[in-house]
């Protein structure tokens, strides 16, 4: 579980709710089944009308990634690619096949497979980006499909708070019901403002994030797995691969 992504929803939730109890407010009145169900139905029903199906289910697993992210040991990777290069030096890229097929990374399991199957580290190169651009394009799909409802949600609030408005404008004959009636009727407004900028947004960002991470750890297999098929020295590809993920970390953290 990140505990990054349940603080910040916990914490971003709570704190909307404190201001509002300090403000001499009750929850109870933000509290508005009608408004929710027309922010959130809608805000759904014209997500699924934007996206086919198979980007929907994409985005059902991509929230699983917000919450429980993928584990990548960086570390780990390129010990294991140093140790390779260290045994094809000394007994031939032949000499992996057994070892390749123990690793549990896919991705990395394909890029040693090529080394051994002879294949140059232009060709290596070649093949192994165009499945990163297309594992990129899938793992950043979930995000789209959420920044989209992320976009419809306050629209939808403001079309809830008319609603409520005209419920409202229906019963002037009673003016002691008109500040509550105006009060329920712009918590739809709050709804959807809330839903997108406190949900949907952040977690987009947050699946964004974990694709890049992918990507970044690809990029560094295909890098050392390039070196490893040229027969580049184990102790300099260690190196290149160190740097790398230096790099990555450091940009990460600007």
């Amino acid at each position: 579980m990140d505990l990054t992504t349940l603080v910040g929803l916990v914490l971003g939730i709570s704190m909307i709710l404190i201001g509002q109890v300090l403000e001499g407010g009750h929850i109870s009145s933000i509290l508005q089944p009608t408004a929710a169900l027309i922010v959130l139905g809608g805000t759904f029903g014209a997500t699924v009308l934007s996206f086919p199906g198979r980007s929907l289910k994409l985005a059902a697993r991509g929230l699983k990634r917000a919450f429980r992210p993928p584990k990548h040991d960086v570390s780990e990777i390129i010990q294991t690619l140093i140790d390779m290069a260290t045994k094809a030096r000394r007994e031939g890229l032949v000499s992996l096949e057994k070892e390749v097929e123990a690793l549990s990374d896919p991705f990395l399991r394909r890029a040693l497979q090529f080394a051994i199957d002879g294949v140059s580290a232009a060709g290596i190169r070649q093949a192994l980006e165009l499945e990163m651009d297309a594992h990129a394009e899938e793992e950043e799909k979930p995000a789209k499909v959420l920044e989209s409802a992320g976009g419809y949600a306050p629209t939808i609030g403001i079309l809830g708070a008319v609603l409520g408005l005209i419920h409202v404008m229906e019963n002037l004959s009673d003016p002691s019901k008109l500040g509550a009636g105006i009060a329920v009727a712009f918590v739809a407004t709050v709804y959807g403002v809330g839903v997108a900028n406190l949900v949907l947004l952040p977690l987009a960002s947050k699946i964004k994030e974990r694709a890049h991470e992918r990507a970044a750890v690809m990029t560094l297999i295909v890098e050392g797995v390039a070196a490893l098929a040229d027969g580049d020295n184990p102790r300099s590809i260690g190196e290149k691969l160190r740097g790398m993920h230096l790099d990555t970390h450091v940009a990460a953290q600007g």
